[in-house]
C-alpha cells in the first residue's frame, strides 16, 4: 500500500480535532464542566462533541453516573494515546516556527549534564549548523519514546532501553573535590584522611563513597554526611564548605579551574554505568538527528582526548592506600 493510499484510510478514521481536544480535557477533569471552563465552551458544547466522537468510534469514553463521568477502560487508554498525540502535532508546530528553514531536535538529557556539559558547547553546534535548532528537555529517568515527543535522549545507565537504538556516549569518572579551606582545616594527605571529614552523599548513589575507598584500597567502617537528591545540590554544599563532594569531573571543572574546589585526586574511579545516546527505532532517522549526534560524538572524542587543564596550585594528589 502506497503512502497516498494509508493516509486516505487514516482520514476516514480521523475525527476533527475539536472533538478531540474537547475529550482530552474531559478525559484529564473527569468532568465536562471543568473542560468546557478550560477550553472557552459551554458545558452542553463539550458534551455535544464527547457524543459525537463517541458515535465516530462506535463506544462509549465515559461512563455517566448522575452528575459524574469516569473513563471506561478503553477511554483511559484512548486518552493517553491521543494526549500524546495531540502533544506531537503541538510539538511538531513549534519546532517549525521556531526553525522553518531547517530541520529540528528534540533532545531529553539529565539535568545536571545538560546544565554543565551539554548546554555550554551548543553554541559550538549552533554556529557550525544555523539551519537546524536544538531543544532541550529535562528527564531523571529512561521513559518511553511513544509517551513524548523528544527524538532521542542522552541517558546514564546500562545500554538497554526497550525500543530504542542504544549507543556508547561516553563513561563517566568521578573524583573528590572539596574547598581550600576544608583541606587547611582537615590536612589531607592521604586517602584516609577524608574517613575523617563529613562526607556529601547522593541519594540515587548512596553507595558512591564506599566504592571509591575500596577502589584506593581502603575498607571504610563509617561514612558520615548529609543526603542530596541532585549532583547540583552537592556542588552547592562543596562550594559552601559542608563537605567533601564526590562528583563527575565535567560538573565541576570550571569550579577547580577558578581555585573554588581542589580536586584531591588519587586513582580515579569509573562509574560502572556510563551514558548513552538512545532513540526510538519507531522513528526513521532525520538528517538533523544523525548531524547532531556525528557532532556529539566528536565532542565527547576531543573531551577525552583533550590534556589535562593547568592544575589549582593547591591541588593535592592523595597518597591511596599500597595494596
Amino acid at each position: 500500500m502506497n503512502e497516498a493510499a494509508s493516509m486516505a484510510i487514516a482520514r476516514r478514521f480521523l475525527p476533527s480535532t475539536s472533538l478531540l481536544y474537547s475529550f482530552e480535557a474531559s478525559a484529564r477533569h473527569q468532568s465536562f464542566t471543568s473542560a468546557a471552563e478550560e477550553l472557552n465552551l459551554t458545558q452542553s458544547a463539550v458534551s455535544r462533541h464527547i457524543r459525537a466522537l463517541e458515535e465516530h468510534l462506535g463506544a462509549a469514553l465515559f461512563t455517566r453516573d448522575r452528575q459524574t463521568v469516569r473513563l471506561t477502560q478503553a477511554g483511559d487508554v484512548y486518552a493517553r494515546e491521543i494526549r500524546a498525540a495531540l502533544r506531537y502535532i503541538s510539538s511538531a508546530t513549534l519546532a517549525f516556527r521556531a526553525n522553518p528553514g531547517g530541520g529540528t531536535v528534540s533532545l531529553g538529557v539529565q539535568p545536571t549534564l545538560g546544565t554543565q556539559w551539554l548546554a555550554p558547547r551548543l553554541a559550538s553546534f549552533m554556529k557550525q549548523h544555523p539551519e537546524i535548532t536544538i531543544n532541550l528537555y529535562t528527564h531523571l529517568h529512561a521513559f518511553e519514546f511513544t509517551e513524548n515527543t523528544l527524538d532521542a535522549s542522552i541517558h546514564f545507565g546500562t545500554a538497554e532501553w526497550p525500543g530504542s537504538e542504544v549507543s556508547y556516549l561516553m563513561p563517566e569518572r568521578v573524583v573528590p573535590v572539596c574547598t581550600p579551606e576544608l583541606y587547611e582545616r582537615f590536612s589531607f594527605r592521604k586517602c584516609e584522611d577524608l574517613l575523617s571529614a563529613p562526607l556529601l552523599h547522593l541519594v540515587s548513589r548512596p553507595d558512591a563513597w564506599e566504592r571509591w575507598f575500596i577502589a584506593q584500597n581502603i575498607q571504610p567502617t563509617s561514612l558520615h554526611g548529609p543526603l542530596f537528591d541532585q549532583f547540583s545540590f552537592v556542588v552547592g554544599a562543596a562550594l559552601g564548605g559542608a563537605g567533601c563532594a564526590l562528583v563527575p569531573r565535567f560538573l565541576v571543572e570550571k569550579e577547580i579551574n577558578k581555585g573554588q574546589l581542589l580536586e584531591l585526586v588519587a586513582h580515579p574511579l569509573e562509574s560502572e554505568e556510563a551514558y548513552y545516546f538512545a532513540r526510538p527505532l519507531a522513528r526513521s532517522l532525520s538528517g538533523a538527528l544523525e548531524t547532531f549526534h556525528h557532532w556529539l560524538l566528536q565532542e565527547v572524542a576531543a573531551e577525552n582526548g583533550r590534556q589535562t587543564p593547568r592544575r589549582h596550585k593547591f591541588q593535592l594528589y592523595l597518597e591511596a592506600a599500597k595494596g
